[in-house]
């Protein structure tokens, strides 16, 4: 039972999937507009109604990138909040590696580029990240975090 004059509306965070694909030291990023303007992050994207997590990034990192993706492990599990829209992001980060490259691929809408970065490079880059969870996806992958693929399990 809610107290009188509180917001019973319940709330709802929203679920992405995301890839961190690295390849020779470099991790693969895309540029993309977004309400906040240009952003860098992991090929990433909201989870659908009747896929897993897994299908999602797969998918997600092929239309941002034209990668095509499998995932290895999951990284983990993260959230963010964004005061000024009042949205919450839950993001499963996964682990990839390349299995192909659709070079005549259009990407998404709002895409502008994929883009290979090192560590020190994407820290650097001119172009602000997306989300505080961009580098923090990285440092965790270089410090070698992993859990199995099953550790999310849908029924």
């Amino acid at each position: 039972m809610s107290e009188p004059g509180l917001d019973t509306t319940q709330w709802m965070p929203h679920v992405v999937a995301a890839a961190i694909v690295e390849r020779d030291g470099k991790f693969l990023m895309v540029e993309e507009h977004t309400a906040e303007g240009l952003r860098l992050n992991q090929p990433a994207g909201h989870w659908e109604r009747g896929e897993t997590l897994i299908d999602a990034v797969r998918r997600e990192t092929l239309e941002e990138t034209a990668h095509h993706v499998e995932p290895t492990a999951l990284l983990g599990c993260y959230t963010t909040h964004y005061p000024r829209r009042d949205i919450t992001y839950l993001r499963f980060a996964y682990v990839c590696g390349v299995t192909g490259f659709d070079a005549e691929r259009p990407l998404d809408h709002g895409i502008v580029r994929a883009l290979w970065l090192t560590p020190d490079e994407l820290a650097a880059h001119p172009t602000p990240h997306r989300s505080p969870l961009v580098m923090r996806c990285v440092r965790d992958y270089l410090a070698g975090r992993r859990f199995p693929l099953d550790f999310v399990s849908h029924a």
